[in-house]
C-alpha cells in the first residue's frame, strides 16, 4: 500500500527559548531539511496531521534545528516534542535504483525460499550503518534481520513481494 506522505523526522526537544526545535532525522540525508517549507506535523501512523511552515532549518551534528512560522518561544516548541515531520510524497528525493521508502515496506508480507512465509515487516530501522527490517510473526518473537541485497534479494513494493534467504541459524536463533 503506498502512503501519500511521509516521515522525515521526529521532534525530540525543545531547542532554546527563541521557538526552535531539535529533530532527530530519519531520512538518509538530514540537509533536505534544509530546503524544505511545507511540511506537516502529525503522530508516528501519519494521523493526526497539522500543515506548518518552515521558516529555516540548520544541521547541528547529527540533528537538525528548525523554526517554524508562528513559534516564537520555547512554551510553543515544547509543545511539538514528539511530533513527527513528514512531506507529501511528491516532495520526497529522488530514490537509487534498489532503494525503497521505509513507509512502503511495511506490512509487505516476507517468504524465505527454505522457511516459507515469515511474517510482514513491521518497522525498518538503523542500527549503526545497517538497515534492520523487522518482521512481525503471529504468536512468535520479532525477527530481525539485516536489510541486504543478499538475504533481500526480491523487493517489489508495488507487487507486495519480498522473498529472502535467511542467513544460515539466524532463523533458529529466534525459535
Amino acid at each position: 500500500m503506498t502512503v501519500s506522505r511521509l516521515i522525515i523526522g521526529k521532534i525530540t526537544a525543545a531547542h532554546g527559548v527563541r521557538g526552535e526545535v531539535t529533530v532527530f532525522p530519519l531520512t538518509d540525508d538530514a540537509r533536505r531539511f534544509l530546503k524544505l517549507k511545507d511540511v506537516f506535523l502529525c503522530k508516528e501512523d501519519i494521523s493526526d496531521e497539522t500543515s506548518i511552515t518552515i521558516k529555516n532549518a540548520r544541521i547541528d551534528r547529527d540533528r537538525v534545528l528548525v523554526k517554524f512560522e508562528g513559534c516564537e518561544d520555547r512554551d510553543k516548541a515544547e509543545s511539538y516534542k514528539g511530533r513527527f515531520i513528514s512531506i507529501d510524497r511528491k516532495d520526497a528525493v529522488p530514490l537509487k535504483e534498489n532503494s525503497f521508502f521505509i513507509e512502503d515496506l511495511k506490512g509487505l508480507e516476507v517468504a524465505d525460499d527454505n522457511k516459507g512465509v515469515l511474517g510482514i515487516i513491521k518497522d525498518v530501522y538503523k542500527s549503526g550503518t545497517k538497515h534492520i527490517v523487522m518482521i512481525q510473526r503471529a504468536g512468535k518473537q520479532d525477527l530481525l534481520v539485516p536489510f541486504a541485497n543478499e538475504i533481500f534479494y526480491d523487493v517489489r513494493p508495488d507487487e507486495s513481494v519480498v522473498n529472502c534467504r535467511l542467513p544460515e541459524g539466524l532463523y533458529e536463533m529466534y525459535e
